[in-house]
């Protein structure tokens, strides 16, 4: 992405928290496409017969950008952040929903091998995943933010030490962790307690 288009994403994020409303289609038009990616993304990890569309996860998720009023938005990395967030828990909330639907049981855990090759994530694997994400962050809230960022929000270490205000080596000693941590957590003969 050209700095130009970035500076160009920032400068309006700070006019809508600011409060100027009319800037929020010039918004729309410039992240749009890396929504779509990230939600793309997301959905691909799902099942073939997912109820949940692509687009209709982008729209889901902006119309709750959008509520959040005034949210200080600093720079385009943070908007994608919180995007990515709010990503997660809408299909979060979907596995759930659809999990009590169907099975009425509990998430199981599952094999984690990478999270960045994530094979195929179902919905209770999902679920799973989230409980084991709040985990960590009872043991280590700055390594599951990392993870989120990362995972959910599409952004890079760069751009990750950008919005925590941290270092890239600190990034990459915190993923590297944090994912050790999930792997042992997900991993079904070896139970960590949070």
């Amino acid at each position: 992405m050209p700095e130009t288009h970035q500076d160009d994403v920032t400068d309006l994020l700070i006019a809508w928290s600011a409060g100027d409303r009319q800037v929020q289609d010039q918004l729309v038009r410039k992240v749009y496409d890396r929504l779509h990616r990230l939600a793309g993304s997301f959905l691909n990890r799902e099942r073939r017969e997912h109820t949940l569309q692509t687009t209709a996860l982008v729209n889901e998720a902006f119309i709750q950008l959008v509520r959040q009023d005034r949210a200080g938005w600093r720079d385009r990395a943070h908007f994608f952040a919180i995007a990515g967030r709010i990503m997660r828990r809408i299909l979060v909330d979907h596995a759930r929903r659809r999990q009590l639907e169907k099975h009425g049981g509990e998430a199981k855990k599952i094999p984690f091998e990478d999270l960045e090759r994530l094979p195929a994530v179902r919905s209770a694997e999902l679920v799973a995943l989230d409980d084991a994400l709040n985990a960590l962050h009872a043991e280590d809230p700055r390594a599951s933010k990392i993870v989120e960022l990362r995972y959910f929000g599409g952004l890079t270490k760069e751009e990750i030490a950008e919005v925590l205000g941290i270092s890239r080596a600190t990034v990459t000693r915190s993923w590297q962790m944090a994912r050790s941590w999930l792997y042992c957590y997900l991993t079904e003969d070896v139970v960590v307690e949070p």
